[in-house]
């Protein structure tokens, strides 16, 4: 498996999650491309000294209805699951800001009286840093729905690096839509009731997926072994525990990665990219893991 992509997500903030990611992108072999998913609040890239190469701006299709062709029928009101539609026997009302872009309204409409223009939802930077390649999707303010951004930011996937995607915190629709397609998850956790039960909830959400992943618990020894307990009961491979080490925070505050500020990081994340690999080749091998 030359190509790999690989989604870190969390059941809640604060995990440690883009701390995970960005360290497994700095030690893992290039070509490796860091994806931010995190649209509404990335960060991941605070992390390197970085170039930035590129801004891209990020639109959406919504619909526009020319009055003159449009006959009140209602067909395209009817078809809209998101109610970005209302129609009321006059030319439909276009509520902009809460369509997803599908599409479907100029299918339906029977006098071809809906047209398309594209309305901005965010941006993409690219940035370089000592040869690995990042992309950062970043939301304008007041879009309420991020996954388009997000579905954006994927088709920067490198097929032939390996993909580190930072996903956003939680359980919802743009996390959902980081993982699909995921080759495996990292599900990043805390040894604590809250981080047990927000990795419950992504459990669920990853096995309702179908794709093979394994947990990582972050501050080890900082709480319970409630969650090691959990893994062990539900068969969950727990692929590693890094400590609860002060000099990682301090290196976070300084904007610096683990794997650079302390030299046996780097060997931990090393390994835990080596134990990633191996799980997504024994999954795409038909084995169970």
């Amino acid at each position: 498996m030359k190509g790999l992509k690989v989604v870190i997500a969390s059941g809640k903030g604060g995990t440690g999650k883009t701390t995970v990611a960005t360290n497994l992108a700095i030690a893992a072999s290039p070509p490796v491309r860091l994806l931010d998913c995190d649209v509404e609040e990335p960060n991941a890239h605070l992390f390197f000294n970085r170039t930035a190469s590129e801004t891209e701006i990020v639109t959406i299709p919504v619909p526009e209805v020319d009055e003159k062709l449009c006959d009140g029928c209602g067909e395209c009101a009817r078809f809209c699951r998101y109610n970005v539609i209302a129609c009321y026997g006059s030319v439909p009302m276009i509520f902009a800001e809460m369509c997803h872009g599908c599409g479907g309204c100029l299918l339906v409409c029977p006098r071809k009286a809906i047209s398309e223009i594209q309305k901005r939802i965010g941006i993409m930077d690219h940035f370089s840093s000592n040869g690995l390649s990042i992309v950062t999707g970043r939301l304008d303010v007041g879009i309420p729905t991020s996954p388009p951004l997000v579905r954006a930011v994927k088709t920067k996937i490198d097929e032939a690096a390996t993909n580190i995607l930072d996903a956003p915190p939680g359980t919802s629709c743009p996390v959902v839509t980081t993982m699909k397609g995921a080759d495996c998850v990292v599900l990043v956790t805390e040894p604590t009731p809250f981080g047990l039960h927000d990795l419950k909830l992504a459990v669920d959400t990853v096995l309702e997926l179908s794709i093979p992943f394994g947990v990582v618990i972050n501050r080890a020894g900082s709480g319970d072994d409630r969650v090691g307990k959990y893994c062990g009961e539900r068969n969950i491979p727990l692929i590693m525990e890094l400590p609860d080490d002060r000099r990682v925070a301090e290196a976070y505050s300084r904007g610096e990665a683990a794997v650079n500020a302390i030299p046996e990081y780097r060997e931990l994340f090393v390994l835990l990219m080596k134990k990633i690999r191996q799980m997504a080749e024994n999954s795409a091998r038909g084995k169970k893991v």
